[in-house]
């Protein structure tokens, strides 16, 4: 039992913050706090309960998005959400919270998505295929990028700035480093032979550089742009290089 007055004042704040929380409509939170490059619409329920038909964020559309808190986290000063959502094809699903120092953390996800809806945060045109996304773990703080652990796999991949034609599938596995993310990338059934490393700075730029070989299944394009590039070996293989910055976040006034 509570037998001081502190103690029960204590208890009726934290049953007033919760029971604020739980009956919190959605939509006013979303009308208040709203950060740039986010829209939604359709909005239902409470903050800590809730749905909404339509969001889009920086350009990649997401249908049927709904959450639920997980309450315990607020102990711990952090909104932790069970998200769901479906886009033009696939699904997402994951845990996502926000700590008090502004830092947004992705866990336990998976997700299965059409690359054509990363073009524009890739910077890729024409970019198509399916990918299949398992997240352990990724953190943004500031909009850089802090951590990220888990595996990407890209099935049926198009980038005409490679091959106008399918080149296979491909995997990717992410790593946590101090001073960024490193990846493993190889083909899986890809249609060259690939094997590379990907580092990806916390201001989101990345370099590439791989081994890669052409096979049979190699389009004809492709096989013309590999043999402008002198092979490295006996084996054939040739060095790949790529680097750039990926905009993941919406140009700020």
């Amino acid at each position: 039992m509570i037998h001081t007055r502190r103690g029960l004042l204590l208890v009726a704040a934290l049953t007033f913050v919760i029971a604020l929380i739980i009956l919190f409509p959605a939509r006013i939170a979303y009308q208040w706090a709203a950060p740039a490059g986010f829209a939604a619409s359709g909005i239902h329920g409470t903050v800590w309960s809730g749905q909404a038909d339509a969001v889009s964020v920086d350009g990649i559309y997401l249908r049927d998005v709904s959450w639920r808190m997980h309450p315990m986290y607020l102990f711990t000063g952090k909104l932790a959400y069970r998200i769901k959502a479906t886009p033009v094809s696939g699904f997402i699903e994951g845990n996502v919270s926000i700590g008090i120092g502004g830092t947004l953390t992705v866990s336990d996800l998976t997700a299965s998505l059409p690359l054509q809806m990363l073009a524009v945060t890739l910077r890729v045109r024409g970019l198509q295929g399916t990918g299949s996304l398992q997240i352990q773990k990724a953190a943004l703080r500031r909009d850089r990028l802090i951590a990220a652990d888990g595996v990407l796999q890209v099935a049926n991949f198009v980038a005409p700035r490679i091959s106008r034609q399918p080149i296979g599938g491909y995997r990717a596995e992410f790593f946590t480093e101090d001073d960024g993310i490193v990846a493993s990338v190889e083909d899986a059934d890809g249609a060259v032979d690939l094997a590379g490393k990907l580092e990806l700075k916390h201001d989101f730029s990345y370099s590439f550089l791989g081994l890669v070989q052409e096979t049979p299944r190699t389009p004809a394009d492709l096989r013309r742009r590999l043999q402008d590039v002198p092979p490295i070996n006996d084996r054939g293989q040739r060095e790949l290089r790529a680097e750039g910055v990926m905009q993941l976040f919406p140009t700020r006034p």
